[in-house]
């Protein structure tokens, strides 16, 4: 019994190592393609950072932006408002002038 796990050991490892032998050839023949895929995932992950952080500076430029414009606006609403209808009240008043 002993000898014939033996014999049956022995006629499998051939087939193991053949086994390991085509695992490491598909290995070799893919790595070149897994190197070159690593490399364009890091660059276009340092581009798409840099477009995120140029995206995210502009957005807080306009944000900036708008934040002082409510500041200034708000407070001038009223006085602008009032000279929007003094402009209406004379613009209104004003004969039209008609072209000849």
């Amino acid at each position: 019994m002993g000898a014939l796990l033996a014999l049956l050991l022995l006629a499998v490892v051939p087939f193991v190592l053949l086994g390991v032998a085509f695992k490491v050839l598909i290995a070799l023949v893919l790595l070149p393609f897994r190197i070159l895929g690593g490399l364009l995932k890091a660059v276009l992950g340092l581009v798409g950072g840099l477009f995120g952080l140029v995206a995210g500076g502009v957005g807080l430029v306009f944000g900036l932006l708008a934040v002082l414009a409510v500041v200034v606006l708000l407070p001038l609403a009223p006085l602008l408002l009032l000279g929007g209808v003094v402009w209406l009240a004379l613009k209104a008043f004003s004969p039209a002038v008609r072209p000849a």
